[in-house]
C-alpha cells in the first residue's frame, strides 16, 4: 500500500478492502490480466466502478510492477448515502451543491473548501466522468472534504428528481438564465456547475427549476468553475444566513 497516492494493489488486498467495507472510487484492471470472480462480484456489490486500461497504467498508480493486474484507489472519505443526504438536506432546508461531471482534481477541491466556507450542507457527485477523490483533491480543498457530507451516485438527474419530490428546488448555474443577484433563491436548494467544458448537461437542466447566470462585462465571457462556485455559493449564501 501507497498512503500517498492511496492505492493498494494485487487481487487479495483489493479482495479484503472490499470485504471490509472501506470506500474504494475505482479499481483498475490491466487489459491482460483476468481478476477472480470474487473481486468482480464484491465491487459490483459495492458499486465500485472498475475500468480497464493498459497494464503500464496500472504498474504506473501502483510504483511497482508486482501488481498482479490489478490496483485500487482509496477514498479518504466515507461516503454518504444518497437518499439520507437529501433527507438531510430537506430537513434543515439546507443547500446541496452538484457537480456535474467535474474532472479536474484541483477544481474538485476547490469547489469542496468553497462550499464547506460557505456552509453548503452537503456535495453531490456522479460515478462516472468525474474526478476521484484523491490526494489533490484533499490537498486543494485544504481538508475540507473531511468536514462536509458527500453522495457518490450512478444518476444526477434520478437523485434531484427525488429532491424536487420532496420539497426541494433546484438551480443550474449556466449562460441564458436570470442574473444570479437578482434572483431570490428557495430553499432547500441544489445548486448546480456544470463540466469545465461542457457545463451543466442538458439533462440537468431540464430537470432545473432556476437558470442563474453570472453577469460577465468582460472580453472573456467564460469562468474557472470553480470560481463560478465561489460566486454562485457566496449568493446563496448571503440569502440563506449572511443577511439573516
Amino acid at each position: 500500500m501507497n498512503d500517498k497516492n492511496f492505492v493498494i494493489w494485487g487481487r487479495n488486498p483489493i479482495v479484503e478492502a472490499l470485504k471490509s467495507g472501506r470506500t474504494l472510487e475505482k479499481i483498475l484492471i490491466a487489459h491482460d490480466s483476468h481478476p477472480s470472480k470474487e473481486l468482480i462480484k464484491l465491487a459490483e456489490k459495492n458499486r465500485v466502478k472498475i475500468q480497464r486500461v493498459p497494464r503500464k497504467k496500472v504498474e504506473e498508480i501502483a510504483g511497482t510492477k508486482k501488481t498482479q493486474g490489478v490496483v485500487a484507489i482509496i477514498s479518504p472519505v466515507r461516503y454518504w448515502n444518497e437518499n439520507e443526504l437529501i433527507d438531510e438536506i430537506i430537513s434543515r432546508e439546507g443547500v446541496l451543491l452538484v457537480m456535474d461531471h467535474i474532472t479536474d482534481p484541483q477544481n474538485v477541491g476547490n469547489m469542496i473548501r468553497t462550499a464547506e466556507v460557505l456552509g453548503v450542507d452537503g456535495i453531490l457527485i456522479p460515478r462516472e466522468r468525474s474526478s476521484p477523490i484523491n490526494e489533490v483533491v484533499v490537498k486543494a480543498s485544504t481538508g475540507a472534504v473531511f468536514h462536509i457530507p458527500i453522495a457518490k451516485v450512478g444518476s444526477l438527474r434520478q437523485i434531484l428528481d427525488k429532491f424536487k419530490k420532496k420539497g426541494g428546488w433546484v438551480v443550474s448555474v449556466e449562460k441564458g438564465g436570470k442574473p444570479i443577484h437578482k434572483i431570490s433563491f428557495p430553499f432547500p436548494l441544489a445548486v448546480v456547475l456544470g463540466s469545465e467544458g461542457k457545463g451543466v448537461s442538458k439533462t440537468l437542466l431540464e430537470t432545473s427549476d432556476l437558470v442563474a447566470t453570472i453577469p460577465m462585462k468582460g472580453k472573456i465571457t467564460s469562468l474557472n468553475v470553480s470560481s463560478a462556485t465561489a460566486i454562485a455559493l457566496w449568493e446563496v449564501a448571503k440569502q440563506k444566513w449572511v443577511e439573516n
